[in-house]
């Protein structure tokens, strides 16, 4: 599995700067992007770091997809399925453990 963190920050470190399109928002919204800033933070880099987050964000989903179709073609293949009350138990187990620490 890639580290999209690393990834990204090593895609930042060769590139040369770049600016993303102008973005028209209601004027709700950005008072309310300023609102949330921390001490320190201007808009433009809660903004680069939400377009980073989104973008983890999906390539996470995209492996996640990618890993789920994998699984059901080797399930296709093989014949060998795992059922649900087997995985839900499964899943109360972890909880419960989760739950003990």
């Amino acid at each position: 599995m890639r580290d999209h963190a690393s990834q990204l920050q090593r895609i930042g470190k060769l590139m040369k700067t770049a600016t993303f399109p102008s973005l028209r928002v209601d004027a709700a919204l950005r008072q309310a992007a300023e609102e949330v800033l921390l001490e320190g933070e201007t808009l433009s880099s809660f903004v680069e770091q939400s377009v980073r987050a989104n973008i983890e964000r999906r390539q996470w989903q995209d492996e996640f997809v990618a890993r789920g179709l994998a699984s059901r073609d080797k399930a296709r293949r093989t014949g060998l399925y795992v059922s649900s009350a087997t995985v839900l138990k499964g899943l109360a187990s972890r909880l419960t453990k989760a739950k003990s620490k």
